[in-house]
């Protein structure tokens, strides 16, 4: 008889970006291991005055593979009690739940502990952030709350790890994050760069994702207005064009002044709309180096993107960015500084994505779904 699993968390019809990606992408290496996957997706995630970005919404087709159930409403107690007894009486033998927000501490504390009542479920907790990037009262008890029914943690970064510890010493286990392999195979350069509109002699680098403060662009602008400064002075310095690929999570306007403070406008390819699934392909394919100017960080789902797509990177030495990109292997490591930033684009380009890229595949090997898979069978003793 086949195994039940439930996985809560969010999936379409919200927008992909990481989390709902990852969700599905892991529900669908589940069932490819025999197991019958149902992911209990939200109704209403967060109330739009709370969502930094234009829409919480995806306009890609459902996906016809999945069993999506969207039924969690994040701020209505008793939509939480109707949801928590409903899985219960479904028995899964299974219950993985993401955590990447206190702000879901009640919600889904209260839902599992519903379903614990079933003295059936094993439920296991894939935590992305424990103590989040920017800090919110309430942070520390709806945590505490949360983690109550859980019976083990998997954490993709020993900051996450270390962070977990404060709260709790329920087993856990340590594993990487697994590719982000769902989003097509790589282009060539040219391919890439014709569809995005983007001069095809063009050495271009990438900032990936959601605009927000703890990523640093700030300080990757600066640093091209470093390499542009420099470029003056000695003219055998290569100058890359940064394209910008992802919507504003922050205040768009202290952007647009220090661009014009900088005066850099002329270095720079802003696509900051959302990226649909469908267009990540070529952001990636058409770049040289993906850059990852974290001020801070826990693990980045771009890291594993760049590795699908075999793109070496400069990551910033915070979290547990480093602990995925060894220092002269998959790119560079640098200090979160403009200065540091700026030496480290010169260094990808002085060395070459072909000096990294076999020392970048070989660490791509590790990053297999199965990992992951097997940890968390592990832990629920399944």
């Amino acid at each position: 008889m086949q195994k039940k699993i439930a996985l809560i968390g969010t999936a379409w019809p919200f927008r992909g970006g990481g989390i709902a990606s990852f969700n599905e992408r892991l529900a669908r290496a589940f069932i490819a291991e025999g197991f019958d996957v149902t992911i209990y997706n939200f109704s209403l995630q967060y109330p739009s005055f709370l969502f930094p970005g234009k829409t919480q919404y995806s306009t890609d087709p459902a996906p016809t593979d999945l069993k999506i159930e969207v039924c969690i409403n994040s701020v209505n107690p008793l939509n939480w009690l109707i949801v928590g007894n409903r899985i219960k009486k479904t028995n899964p033998d299974l219950v993985i739940v993401r955590y990447w927000l206190p702000l879901m501490g009640p919600c889904l504390g209260t839902i599992l502990r519903l379903i614990k009542k079933n003295h059936t479920s094993k439920i296991i907790c894939i935590a992305d952030n424990v103590i989040p990037h920017e800090k919110r009262p309430g942070d520390k008890p709806f945590t505490q709350y949360f983690i109550k029914p859980i019976d083990g943690f998997i954490t993709m970064s020993k900051k996450v790890l270390s962070d977990l510890r404060t709260f709790t010493q329920t087993k856990a286990l340590l594993t990487e994050h697994p590719l982000y392999d769902n989003f097509g195979d790589a282009l060539t350069k040219a391919e890439a760069k014709k569809y995005l509109s983007i001069p095809e002699n063009s050495n271009i680098i990438l900032f990936f994702g959601f605009i927000r403060k703890y990523k640093g662009l700030d300080l990757l602008l600066q640093a091209m207005k470093i390499l542009k400064d420099q470029k003056e002075k000695d003219p055998t310095i290569l100058l890359p064009r940064l394209l910008i690929a992802g919507e504003f999570y922050d205040d768009v306007l202290h952007y647009k002044d220090l661009i014009q403070e900088l005066g850099i406008a002329d270095l720079l390819e802003l696509r900051t709309n959302f990226i649909a699934d469908q267009d990540v392909k070529y952001y990636l394919s058409a770049t040289d180096f993906v850059i990852q100017p974290y001020k801070n960080a826990t693990q980045s789902g771009v890291t594993p993107l760049a590795y699908h797509f075999e793109k070496p990177m400069l990551v910033t030495n915070v979290g547990g960015l480093a602990d995925m990109v060894p220092d002269g292997k998959s790119g560079v490591v640098v200090e979160p500084n403009a200065a540091a930033i700026a030496e480290g684009i010169k260094k990808l380009y002085q060395l070459g994505e072909n000096f990294y890229l076999p020392q970048l595949r070989k660490e791509k090997e590790k990053y297999n779904w199965k990992h992951l898979t097997g940890a968390i069978l592990t832990l629920a003793g399944l």
